[in-house]
């Protein structure tokens, strides 16, 4: 295989608009990890020098990456690479503790499983493990104001979060503790109305055919799986909403 290397001012003069080109040099950056989340990202007048276009051109490659959750932009500091949580515009990944917290209620957590298991076949591929390796475990129903609202069954790569069982699940959230020790990248979802396990119906203090928010999340790193968790809300208590702008 013969590998060529195009420097970013060779690459912005290729066909294209300039500004897609920037984006997509700024994205890939991003992607391969060259800023850490917080850091501290080139100058307009650097990345102006740089691809030797115009600074509207700069400006606008990023805007859409601030846009798009990939950068921070702050007047008169710079651009930073944005928290590595936001995954793009269209997902933000909530905490629900401070979801909860938001509307003036009070979050408590029962932790029904908390354990290392032997990871299943089919688990392991989507955790990116070998079968039979180690993966953590926790089972967890969250409380709304005293009345149980979601529950959270969720499986971690041991690798990315190697203190993940000695948390206090009662005192934070998983969420919260994965987005402190690990670089979330990206998210992979699914959303369907479904029934209930016998488990989590009992769990939750439900019938076993009400119907219930069944979210289905896998996160990532820049590098590997890091999460894979399953959450169950009571239709009659949980609301997905979210926000279009053009």
């Amino acid at each position: 295989m013969v590998s060529t290397k195009v420097s970013p001012r060779t690459s912005a003069r290729s066909a294209g608009p300039p500004y897609a080109r920037v984006k997509q040099h700024l994205r890939d950056e991003l992607a391969r990890g060259r800023w850490a989340a917080g850091e501290l990202m080139p100058s307009e007048a650097e990345l102006v020098a740089q691809f030797g276009v115009s600074r509207m051109t700069v400006n606008r490659a990023l805007r859409e990456l601030q846009a798009d959750g990939m950068v921070t932009r702050v007047q008169g500091a710079g651009t930073y690479a944005a928290p590595l949580h936001k995954v793009s515009s269209t997902l933000t990944i909530h905490d629900l503790h401070d979801e909860i917290e938001s509307r003036g209620h009070h979050h408590r957590a029962e932790v029904h499983l908390c354990r290392a298991e032997q990871a299943a076949a089919a688990l392991a591929g989507q955790l990116g493990l070998a079968p039979g390796a180690e993966v953590f475990h926790t089972l967890i129903v969250h409380h709304e104001d005293g009345l149980p609202l979601q529950c959270e069954d969720r499986y971690v790569n041991p690798a990315c979060a190697p203190g993940y069982l000695g948390v206090d699940f009662t005192q934070t959230t998983p969420t919260h503790y994965l987005f402190q020790v690990t670089e979330l990248w990206r998210a992979q979802y699914s959303i369907e109305a479904a029934r209930p396990t016998a488990q989590e119906a009992q769990l939750l203090g439900i019938g076993a055919d009400e119907p219930c928010l069944v979210i289905v999340r896998r996160t990532f790193s820049r590098n590997e799986p890091i999460t894979l968790a399953r959450l169950v809300q009571p239709g009659s208590r949980y609301t997905l909403q979210g926000e279009f702008s053009p």
